[in-house]
């Protein structure tokens, strides 16, 4: 089983430069490595057996069966959830659906959705994925650039002067121009809010209607009474199903209709990927929801603005951020904000003094009528 993830390490290699927030990094790495590796377990077969295994008869080969009901789908039927099991049906689901010759067509549950997961979990990952490409795209690699390893502070005091004098004289050349750049990475949270709740109705649709309330079905069958209660996991991932094959002439010349039963052993590790990605899913809506809401207060609340980097940064004096905040834009504030989560604590220190001592400077000037150097 090593073996299989092995080929996933590169996408859950640790980037040291920060260019997001702790949110959005969860739908690209940890989200993405659990849906590609859902999808290869899915198709590894000496783990979790044949897809599908039917019930044979000499007159039909075992390969064709099996192939045969893979292809064309197998089914439960609805009414049949409600009798015991053992006493009125042999399993949930499963029984003798004709009287006088004749057959309920609406009350089969129908299931195709199987042939398809490996592929859509890799689809889902892919999704996932997207906002961050997009965003890595519109970042451009300007967070590295004004690093210049001064990450870990190891360096000469002459080479450590002359690097923060041209982080300066970035933001100071580039102050108030930087908004788009952030309102473009708060578009890709927002991307990455409507990927998950879209991924929800997306599986939903997948498996007929029966996902949206999944999580809340499997909680509320754990906590009802064992007699009366219809276990949300067998009804849409069943172990045994039915299979209705071709129609072939039999010895007397009429046609016979060759009916199966067949074991589906991949639904048991299907339910409870899905069980898991139901309430990962909620979970990760729910933060970037907060997350969202967080990004609208900072951008219409200076005085949020000064809290969060006063308490992300205790070693920055609150005069300077009062400075910083209320003398340029947002996205400056933004950018300063990732370019702390990167920098040495000391060095940003030194750059958010210097940069505010400039600030307040040059309004100074423009107050008392003195042109800028």
């Amino acid at each position: 089983m090593l073996d299989v993830f092995r080929g996933l390490k590169n996408l859950i290699k640790v980037n040291y430069v920060h260019i997001d927030s702790p949110v959005f990094r969860l739908h690209y790495s940890i989200t993405v490595v659990l849906l590609v590796s859902f999808s290869l377990i899915v198709t590894t077969r000496q783990y979790v057996g044949n897809p599908i295994d039917c019930i044979h008869t000499k007159d039909i080969p075992e390969d064709v069966l099996n192939t045969y009901c893979w292809i064309h789908s197998t089914y439960t039927l609805k009414s049949f959830f409600h009798k015991k099991v053992g006493v009125e049906v042999p399993y949930p689901g499963i029984g003798n659906s004709r009287e006088k010759g004749k057959e309920d067509m609406s009350d089969r549950k129908i299931y195709k959705y199987y042939q398809w997961v490996c592929f859509c979990l890799f689809f889902q990952a892919m999704l996932f994925y997207a906002p961050r490409w997009l965003w890595k795209s519109w970042e451009g690699g300007k967070i590295r650039a004004l690093m210049m390893d001064l990450d870990v502070g190891v360096c000469t005091e002459i080479e450590k002067k002359t690097k923060k004098k041209l982080i300066l004289d970035y933001l100071w050349e580039n102050l108030r121009y930087h908004n788009w750049w952030a309102y473009r990475y708060y578009l890709c949270e927002g991307l990455a809010l409507i990927n998950v709740i879209g991924q929800m109705f997306l599986m939903n649709r997948f498996f007929d209607g029966e996902f949206m309330t999944f999580g809340l079905d499997v909680i509320a069958y754990m906590e009802s009474d064992q007699e009366d209660r219809i276990d949300p996991m067998i009804y849409i991932f069943p172990r045994m199903v039915k299979c209705t094959l071709f129609n072939k002439f039999g010895s007397s010349g009429e046609v016979e209709r060759h009916d199966a039963l067949c074991i589906l052993p991949l639904n048991v590790v299907n339910e409870k990927i899905y069980v898991f990605l139901w309430f990962w899913f909620v979970i990760l809506g729910f933060l970037t929801f907060i997350t969202l809401v967080y990004r609208v207060v900072i951008i219409f609340s200076p005085r949020m603005r000064v809290y969060m980097m006063r308490m992300r940064f205790r070693l920055v004096r609150r005069d300077n951020v009062d400075t910083i905040v209320r003398r340029s834009k947002m996205g400056d504030w933004y950018l300063l904000y990732i370019l702390g989560e990167n920098l040495d604590s000391v060095i940003f220190r030194d750059i958010m003094h210097e940069f505010a001592n400039k600030l307040n400077h040059n309004y100074q000037h423009h107050i008392h009528g003195v042109p800028d150097a």
